[in-house]
């Protein structure tokens, strides 16, 4: 097996960045989800604020993240984020995540899906993968290179699923897929176990392991609204 992909999501349910190399951290990625949208009565997702799905996201070389190229907090990120409902704030506490601080992907179950696959948005993608393989993973570990990825459970999903990337239609016959094909389930909740830096083309092995995550659960998943940084 490989990494065949990697992704980072500067702000929470805005747009990916594609990587060509990824520090894994005790974190997560680093750089992962940094910012977040918030409403009045907590925060905002593409479950119900499809629009903010196309909105881009990516790092700028200070380590900030940026909304279409603006750094998140100036007028023009927010401008963009208004129409939606909500505000931008930054938020780096371990409930950003809405189960743990890794989402694998594995390429034959996504062919199995036949869809694309920023609709999972993954932080990893494996290659070498049989479409029915990742269901048999959690209780092991992934090791790439001196990084070490437990492998928690198969991710429940949603209706972020259905909604096009690029154009925020929505197509409830990609999540319905979803739910005949996988149960509802496709791909894998992970942590990092030990932290090491991973690039597209590293060998990775699959290992048993006993370790468990300390948390399980975020803002969307398990847990109240409560950001560690309010404004």
């Amino acid at each position: 097996m490989r990494v065949d992909g990697l992704w980072r999501y500067p702000v929470k349910s805005l747009g990916g960045e594609r990587l060509t190399a990824a520090a894994l951290t005790e974190d997560g990625v680093a750089g992962d989800r940094l910012v977040h949208v918030r409403g009045d009565r907590g925060p905002l997702t593409g479950r119900t604020r499809h629009g903010l799905l196309t909105i881009p996201a990516s790092t700028g070389p200070d380590g900030t993240p940026l909304v279409a190229g603006h750094r998140w907090d100036s007028a023009a990120a927010d401008a963009l984020v208004a129409p939606h409902g909500g505000r931008l704030v930054a938020d780096a506490g371990p409930a950003r995540f809405d189960v743990l601080n890794l989402l694998v992907a594995t390429d034959g179950a996504v062919a199995h899906w036949g869809a694309d696959l920023r609709r999972l948005r993954p932080n990893i993608l494996i290659g070498g993968v049989g479409p029915r393989e990742e269901r048999d993973w959690p209780g092991h570990a992934l090791v790439i290179g001196e990084a070490v990825i437990g492998v928690h459970s198969v991710r429940g999903r949603c209706v972020v699923t259905s909604i096009d990337p690029d154009t925020g239609a929505q197509d409830l016959d990609v999540f319905r897929r979803i739910r005949t094909e996988f149960g509802n389930e496709l791909c894998l909740n992970c942590w990092v176990i030990e932290p090491g830096e991973i690039r597209p083309g590293d060998r990775v092995g699959l290992v048993p392991t006993d370790e468990t995550p300390e948390r399980v659960g975020g803002w969307i998943t398990g847990a109240p609204y409560q950001p560690d940084n309010r404004p």
